[in-house]
C-alpha cells in the first residue's frame, strides 16, 4: 500500500527487453535500507525491487516490468531517461499524508490542457469511459502516482470525462508535474472506495 506522497524521483538508466523488461532506475533513496522483493511505487506502478546497488552514479534498483505492466501504463514511460516518480511502501506508524494507493493503474488518461494559475498550474485530464464514472468532485485520484484532490468533472461525448487538478508549486518541484504538457499520457488510479462501489453495483445489477 501506498499513500501517493513522492519521495524521489528516479530516472532510468537502462532498458533490456528481453522476457519481461528490466529496468535499472537510478534513485537517491539508500539501498542498503531496501529488501530485495521490496515494493516501490514508480509513477503509480507498483513493481518488485530484483536487484540493487551503488555505483558511481549514485544508489540504483532494479526492476522486472510485464508486458501486462507495460500494455497497462502510458505510453513511453519506461524509455530509458525518463523520470518516474517513486515511493516506497507504507510501513505500520507511517503518516497517512495523501490517501490509500494500491499503485494498480486503472487506466491510462490524457492531459488535455495545461493553465498556469497564479503560482499553480491546473491540469484538465481526460479519463475514458471505463473510469470516468469513479471520479467525483473533490475526490481523491493517483495522477503519475500523485496523489491529488479532483477539482471539477465535465462528463464528455462518448461516455469520457474530463477533470481539472491543481497543482501548487511544491507538487510541482517534488514530482515530475513539472514537466507535464497537453497530449501526455498518465496513469490514472481511481479512489480505492470508488473501486469497492463500483463492485459492489455491478454485482446487485
Amino acid at each position: 500500500m501506498f499513500t501517493g506522497i513522492i519521495t524521489d524521483i528516479g530516472t532510468i538508466r537502462a532498458r533490456e527487453d528481453r522476457g519481461d523488461t528490466r529496468l535499472v532506475i537510478g534513485t537517491t533513496y539508500d539501498t542498503a535500507t531496501i529488501d530485495l522483493g521490496a515494493s516501490i511505487a514508480c509513477s503509480g506502478a507498483c513493481l518488485t525491487v530484483v536487484d540493487k546497488g551503488r555505483d558511481g552514479q549514485g544508489d540504483w534498483f532494479a526492476i522486472d516490468a510485464s508486458a501486462e505492466t507495460l500494455a497497462r501504463t502510458a505510453p513511453g514511460m519506461w524509455d530509458a531517461g525518463r523520470r518516474l516518480n517513486l515511493e516506497r511502501a507504507l510501513k505500520v506508524g507511517d503518516e497517512l499524508g495523501g490517501h490509500i494507493v494500491t499503485g494498480h493503474v486503472d487506466a491510462v488518461g490524457r492531459i488535455v490542457a495545461v493553465e498556469p494559475v497564479g503560482d499553480s498550474v491546473k491540469l484538465t485530464v481526460e479519463a475514458p469511459p471505463s473510469l470516468a464514472p469513479h471520479i467525483a468532485p473533490k475526490g481523491s485520484i493517483t495522477l503519475d502516482g500523485v496523489s491529488l484532490t479532483v477539482n471539477e468533472v465535465a462528463d464528455q461525448p462518448g461516455g469520457s470525462a474530463h477533470f481539472t487538478l491543481n497543482i501548487i508549486p511544491h507538487t510541482q518541484e517534488m514530482t515530475t508535474l513539472d514537466e507535464v504538457k497537453a497530449g501526455r499520457p498518465v496513469n490514472l488510479e481511481i479512489d480505492i472506495l470508488a473501486r469497492y462501489l463500483a463492485r459492489m453495483q455491478q454485482v446487485r445489477g
